[in-house]
Order: C-alpha cells, then sequence, then structure tokens
C-alpha cells in the first residue's frame, strides 16, 4: 500500500531541462542588482545589447568563486569582450565591498557592477545548486551556457568569439 510520501512523490513531476525558466525564456531576465553604495540599484533590462554578458552569482567566503574571480582577473585580457555583472545575495554589503576591494574588481573596465540580488532572483530563476554561478548570454541578449561550479576559461573564450 503507498504511503502519503510515496503518492507525493509520485505526484510531483521530476523537473525536465525544459521547465527551467532560462531555458524557456532564452532572453537575459531584467532583475535589480542592489550596487555596493547601498543605494543605487541596477536592472539587468539595461544591459545594453553589443557585447556578451556574464551574469556572476557568488559566495565571498566560497573557496571556488574567489578562485574564478582571481582566474578571470588574472587572464582578463582572454576575455575583456565579456561584461561582468558580479553579485551575491546573502551577505552583508560590506562583505560584498571587502570581495571588491581584496580583488580589485573596479580597476577593470569590463567588471560593470557588483552589488547584491537582493530578491534572491538569480538564485530561484536558475536554479542555483552550486557557487559560482555564471549565466553566459551573446551579445543580443540570448542564452548561451549556465556554468555551475568551476567555469573553464577557455570554454567562456570560445562560446564568445564564435561567429
Amino acid at each position: 500500500m503507498p504511503t502519503t510520501t510515496d503518492t507525493l512523490a509520485a505526484a510531483k513531476p521530476a523537473e525536465v531541462p525544459d521547465s527551467l525558466p532560462y531555458l524557456k525564456y532564452p532572453t537575459l531576465p531584467a532583475f535589480n542588482i542592489l550596487e555596493t553604495d547601498s543605494s543605487t540599484f541596477f536592472n539587468t533590462y539595461d544591459i545594453p545589447k553589443g557585447r556578451p554578458t556574464a551574469l556572476l552569482f557568488f559566495d565571498p567566503d566560497c573557496g571556488h568563486c574567489k578562485a574564478t574571480i582571481r582566474m578571470i582577473t588574472q587572464n582578463i585580457d582572454s576575455v575583456d569582450n565579456i561584461d561582468f555583472y558580479i553579485f551575491t545575495a546573502r551577505h552583508d554589503m560590506q562583505m560584498i565591498r571587502d570581495f571588491a576591494k581584496k580583488f580589485k574588481l573596479a580597476k577593470y573596465k569590463n567588471i560593470k557592477v557588483i552589488g547584491m540580488d537582493e530578491e534572491f532572483f538569480f538564485f530561484s530563476y536558475y536554479k542555483v545548486k552550486f557557487v559560482p554561478d555564471i549565466a553566459l548570454y551573446d551579445d543580443n541578449k540570448h542564452f548561451l551556457k549556465l556554468f555551475e561550479g568551476s567555469v573553464p576559461l577557455k570554454e567562456l573564450y570560445d562560446l564568445t568569439h564564435k561567429k
């Protein structure tokens, strides 16, 4: 005889890739990022077309996130065609400022925004399981790939240099 748990598990359909929001709606979504000044909101709707975009979701305490930022900044010339928007969701703004200062993120012309997704939009829209997560979009704001965890720099380069 099935238990209540068996019935609930059977009633809940498995998540299929086509049901993921970023695959159903492959255009870059609009959501707010609170910038490090704690008063300015940047809406991703305002990201201009014309250059690939990387939405990088991170945790300031995460070793993999630090390694990813270090890899990107040390090889910035390889990805200087990509605009990066770097943000987290669950830390206080001072931690984010300290992270940005430690990695000198303000000095890179293609790191456009650093801040916080206070509404947890990215987390739910992309079904984040690991950090860092990078949602990569082409120069027309169309979805290319979601990187979960480690991000191979060569793949970022290859995906954004296709013609």
